[in-house]
């Protein structure tokens, strides 16, 4: 090579001078240079692939989380309530019955063969106005003039007519009865859960902050199947109690619960599980 030569030429050029440059070596040289930038390149890709695969794995099972519905019940035995629920007051004492007023009554004189000086003074003989204006009786008793001679102290009262003898409460819904509501479908407590864990959505806020548990909610299926009283007993807040409420309204009408041969109204308490997977 000339100076000239040299001044431009590569490392490969002058390697490979005055030598057979179509044997390979040359080629190899040549496209080394290449070849390393572009393993480079490649190596590269694949370590970021690995590294963002985790993170794509985790944004794929957040966006499909999981609701689980477990059994539905309805018993009289009722979930613990939280400390902030208020239980029911108390029903109030039954008051005594009102006594009517009596009428006054003269004791009877009951015939004693004594002597003179011993008779007591209570024995002798009443008064005739006093008899005018009271009736026989067991003892002297002062009481209403007015009231009528044959009335009936009111513990001994017969019963009659359809009075009732306390307080009752009408429509109170059972906890249990010979013939259960059930979905228009059938499948029993089954298909109650299904079709709330159908309807049921998690909602974004809690899905954010990863909120999971049990949220209690309290219905009444009427006599005429509908969905009633919907309310929260224990929730976890972050849109889980609405949600939840929500479904259970969204549920169809039910056969309704059946006792004694009549449709009759029947509470159900309904712990819904939310699980993020």
């Amino acid at each position: 090579m000339t100076n000239a030569q040299l001044a431009t030429a590569s490392l490969d050029d002058i390697v490979f001078d005055g030598r057979n440059r179509h044997y390979g070596a040359y080629q190899l040289r040549a496209a080394y240079q290449r070849h390393v930038t572009r393993a480079l390149l490649m190596a590269t890709a694949l370590c970021a692939l690995l590294l963002l695969l985790p993170l794509l794995a985790q944004l794929l099972k957040a966006e499909t989380p999981a609701v689980t519905a477990t059994t539905v019940f309805a018993n009289p035995i009722a979930p613990p309530l939280p400390p902030d629920v208020v239980p029911p007051p108390a029903q109030p004492a039954a008051k005594p019955p009102v006594q009517p007023p009596q009428a006054p009554t003269v004791k009877d004189l009951v015939p004693v063969v004594v002597v003179d000086k011993e008779v007591p003074k209570e024995d002798e003989v009443p008064e005739r106005n006093l008899l005018a204006t009271a009736t026989s009786g067991q003892q002297n008793i002062t009481g209403d003039s007015s009231a009528s001679p044959d009335a009936t102290p009111a513990e001994l009262s017969p019963l009659s007519g359809n009075g009732a003898t306390g307080e009752t409460v009408k429509g109170k819904p059972y906890l249990s009865v010979e013939q259960m509501p059930e979905l228009p479908g059938g499948g029993g407590t089954a298909a109650m859960v299904a079709a709330i864990q159908r309807t049921v959505k998690y909602p974004r806020q809690a899905l954010t902050n990863g909120i999971e548990g049990k949220v209690f909610v309290s219905f009444t299926v009427d006599a005429k199947g509908e969905v009633t009283d919907v309310a929260l007993v224990k929730g976890l807040g972050f849109g889980l109690d609405e949600e939840t409420m929500r479904a259970i309204k969204a549920l169809p009408r039910f056969i309704p619960g059946r006792q004694n041969g009549r449709e009759v109204s029947v509470s159900f308490t309904v712990p819904v599980t939310y699980r993020i997977q």
